[in-house]
């Protein structure tokens, strides 16, 4: 039997997990930039949210109705503390500066993906969700085998979530195009470098294989 990345989502199996779609860092009253000045916001990050707004938001929120619709286990990681003055957070959160107490506007889901009933929430303190939250064992719990992975940044806390799926014995999808980070040369890199370590599908290409499911 030939051993392959490039398998179709078994609806049952899988999972949609977003990757700190949030307000500290996907909205521009965020703590990440509500003090720069605009001009100083435009050119550090004018781009990023031209194609957060117009391109990537939109493609999060069709394959989020895709999985909702095929049965998919949607579920959401957010940059948040488990205290209100962060010093559970990783050692590498501190030296950055990233705060987001726990319970506060900046780690809720941005509106236009919300999550909906009961879908789960992780709040997380470190660059992979796996290293500071139990969704290997939510997963596992879930029957989960196939992990789809979108969200913010493509070239850090993405990459970090496929690496450690892909260790932990998932297969991995990425949605090349709902995810996103600061500068379209950082984002085709990043998207390179993990190629070997997951199947990366089209938002189109993603919602065509779940209208079969």
């Amino acid at each position: 039997m030939t051993l392959t990345r490039s398998v179709a989502l078994i609806p049952p199996q899988s999972a949609l997990v977003f990757i700190d779609v949030q307000n500290f860092s996907a909205h521009r009253d965020g703590a990440e930039f509500k003090d720069l000045p605009e001009a100083e916001f435009q050119r550090k990050y004018g781009w990023f949210f031209d194609q957060l707004n117009t391109r990537v938001i939109p493609n999060m929120q069709a394959i989020q109705a895709a999985c909702r619709n095929a049965g998919v286990e949607v579920m959401y990681t957010n940059i948040e503390s488990l205290t209100l003055d962060g010093r559970d957070r990783s050692l590498d959160y501190k030296i950055t500066g990233f705060h987001v107490p726990k319970g506060s506007w900046d780690g809720k889901v941005i509106d236009q993906i919300a999550p909906v009933g009961d879908e789960i929430v992780l709040p997380k303190s470190s660059s992979s969700v796996f290293v500071s939250t139990h969704i290997d064992y939510i997963l596992r719990n879930l029957g989960v085998r196939q992990v789809v992975l979108a969200g913010l940044v493509t070239d850090q806390c993405v990459e970090s979530a496929i690496r450690d799926a892909c260790d932990l014995g998932y297969l991995v999808t990425q949605v090349a195009d709902a995810c996103l980070t600061y500068t379209p040369e950082r984002h085709e890199n990043s998207l390179r470098t993990i190629k070997g370590y997951c199947r990366q599908v089209t938002t189109a290409e993603l919602v065509e294989e779940l209208s079969r499911a």
